[in-house]
């Protein structure tokens, strides 16, 4: 599971607290985000901490379709600090303990469960936070077991399991990519599919292999755009699979065109699009449009950017209710966009280190380690568009 034992405060988390005292630390979610920050806070000294999650470790992984894949290719970590791409913390590598390049989300939830056991991490699983209110310098989370008190409170709760259910006439009709288990066991011959980023390409693709014709409607056109940045532009991965012969021959892509409605009459989809063109289907067309993020459930925590995410500090804290932090694919800054893992992972040490310094803690070790393995971005005027350290 490690490969590098790193040198910071590192002591397996006991998580003494009985549940009358305050946590110094409540992260919510236990997914990539949540792990990942904790395995920070963990890093600092810290010990008074809990990880809650409603569901379990990695579960949003786990309801990834079967076939589905990691775009972000795992290399081994090594001793001069680069870490496998797919990598929650230093010195962890999915590549060195799964020997898989491009992970299903089922084997990465399995490795999380995994790194939960080796740094024996306090997680409350199936336990779901109904609402959390600061009240003088504690904040009040209510779940559905009673009341978790805590100093400090990390969002990390991800965004798999809140799909974006489209803005168009009739997108009620489609079925979202995060309902589907396994593409070979749809049924029928022509699919479409609303979507051309990541999950519709990877959608096209399995349904092309299985001699499905696709059409595939994005009102941008990201298999177009000339960015090296993976946020906006399709991955390697991604370009490589359209390169396949049965995409080639069974995908029509459609780009820059905005799909105005779906009706469903007698048994048949039809799809019309701003332009008027008109496509039919006797398939439930599909949704790949992406999800809303959990942010919204906190959206009374934080102040709001235009843009919909909230709001932060230079340490991912929120502009109006201190001690509240956010985590993961939702952290935004300026333009910068930190939606995947090696993205959002830079910024974990930087919130870990807000949080043990309020508390007294010497973090200047913690801050040297994490800083020279890349996981401490405290500088974004490198994160231009083109640049991928960010």
């Amino acid at each position: 599971m490690a490969e590098n034992k790193p040198s910071v405060n590192e002591s397996p988390a006991t998580a003494p607290n009985t549940g009358d005292e305050p946590y110094d630390v409540i992260i919510i979610g236990a997914g990539a985000a949540g792990l990942g920050v904790a395995i920070a806070v963990m890093h600092t000294g810290i010990e008074n901490y809990l990880i809650v999650d409603r569901h379990e470790v990695g579960a949003s992984f786990a309801a990834w379709p079967a076939e589905t894949r990691f775009i972000t290719p795992s290399f081994p970590s090594n001793s001069i600090g680069m870490l496998d791409l797919n990598s929650i913390a230093i010195g962890i590598s999915p590549a060195f303990n799964m020997r898989i390049e491009h992970p299903t989300g089922q084997e990465f939830a399995s490795h999380l469960q995994g790194i939960a056991d080796f740094f024996e991490l306090p997680v409350r699983e199936n336990t779901d936070v109904k609402s959390i209110n600061k009240v003088d310098d504690l904040f009040h989370l209510e779940t559905d077991t009673g009341t978790l008190l805590a100093k400090n409170v990390i969002w990390s709760a991800g965004e798999y399991q809140y799909p974006s259910l489209g803005v168009f006439e009739g997108s009620e009709l489609c079925r979202h990519t995060s309902t589907i288990g396994n593409y070979t066991d749809l049924e029928g011959d022509d699919f479409l599919i609303i979507g051309g980023y990541e999950s519709g390409i990877d959608a096209a693709y399995h349904l092309a292999r299985n001699d499905k014709n696709v059409f595939v409607f994005d009102q941008n056109c990201p298999w177009g755009e000339e960015s090296s940045d993976p946020s906006i532009a399709l991955s390697t991965y991604s370009f490589e699979r359209m390169r396949n012969e049965k995409f080639d021959n069974n995908v029509e892509l459609f780009g820059e065109t905005l799909v105005e409605a779906i009706v469903h009459e007698e048994g048949v989809y039809g799809l019309t699009t701003q332009d008027g063109q008109t496509f039919r289907s006797n398939t439930q067309p599909i949704l790949a449009n992406g999800f809303d993020g959990s942010h919204k459930f906190v959206s009374h925590l934080f102040e709001q950017r235009e843009d919909g995410f909230p709001s932060l500090s230079e340490q991912d804290e929120s502009t109006i209710v201190p001690g509240m932090y956010l985590c993961g694919p939702s952290v935004r800054h300026d333009g910068h966009i930190f939606c995947f893992i090696f993205k959002y992972r830079q910024r974990f040490a930087i919130v870990a280190e807000a949080i043990a310094s309020s508390l007294g803690y010497e973090t200047e070790e913690f801050v040297s380690t994490y800083r020279e393995w890349g996981m401490y971005l405290d500088d974004l005027s490198c994160c231009g568009v083109e640049c991928m350290t960010c």
